[in-house]
């Protein structure tokens, strides 16, 4: 983990960054899906000191959710004084699920792919709300859950721009602290809201150990065997789209 002092010089430069690239790409504001958790948490945070209260949007959007994810959401949102929207998304994921589950007869989706399809249609929500308003889609992921691959493709994993990208879990909750995010949420265990069981439950693997092997290359063995196996086998989740490529004249870039 970072120096304290030399994490938070980084955080007020992310800060600066977040407010550049809105102003380069001449968005009005961005959208942040709201889960109550510690990584969308920071980034509302980061997001308002760089652009303003009224230039954030946090979006809550339950989907077979606990009751204390929304009310952590809403904590958020009132810490630091920005809108909040809630689109529940419950009915819309039970009625798609069905309309797949019937239209392939004799196939029904599995535990993974119905899991999955929470956060890509989150994804879709940000997205539709983000164009209207003439806003960006910020993201909320951080280091450790790239590395493992610990994120759903084109879901929670696509976004404009993501401030966190390269901060571990550690140190975004220090960002967290140092920019005033409730108590609550800083010592809420991490729980993605889509298994009924914790991030690191999940895993297999602490997000300190992840950290570990991130800053060392090493940590407990058993732990390093699954980190390399799931960072191996999530590679595709953090390369651009393969594509077949053949040598044509081109005009742009």
């Amino acid at each position: 983990m970072l120096e304290k002092n030399k994490l938070f010089e980084e955080a007020e430069k992310a800060i600066e960054w977040i407010r550049n690239y809105v102003e380069k790409i001449g968005a009005k504001g961005v959208v942040v899906g709201n889960s109550g958790g510690k990584d969308s948490a920071t980034v509302i945070g980061m997001a308002t000191k760089a652009l303003g209260k009224d230039k954030v949007v946090t979006v809550a959007m339950p989907c077979n959710s606990i009751q204390t994810d929304l009310e952590d959401a809403k904590l958020v949102a009132q810490k630091f004084e920005v809108p909040f929207v809630e689109v529940n998304l419950t009915s819309t994921y039970n009625e798609f699920e069905n309309t797949i589950n019937k239209s392939l007869s004799n196939i029904e989706l599995n535990k993974d792919s119905k899991i999955n399809m929470k956060p890509r249609l989150r994804m879709t929500t940000l997205y539709a709300i983000a164009q209207t308003l003439g806003y960006l889609v910020i993201g909320t992921g951080n280091l450790c859950e790239t590395m493992v691959g610990y994120t759903t493709k084109w879901g929670d994993s696509a976004s404009d721009f993501n401030p966190i990208a390269n901060f571990t879990v550690d140190e975004v909750l220090s960002i967290g602290e140092y920019l005033g995010v409730p108590d609550k949420i800083i010592h809420k265990a991490p729980n993605d809201g889509l298994g009924g069981q914790t991030d690191e439950e999940k895993m297999g693997v602490t997000y300190k150990q992840i950290a570990e092997y991130i800053e060392t290359g090493r940590t407990e063995s058993k732990a390093m065997e699954n980190i390399e196996k799931r960072n191996k086998s999530s590679k595709h989740k953090r390369e651009p789209i393969p594509v077949y490529n053949f040598e044509r004249k081109k005009y742009l870039d």
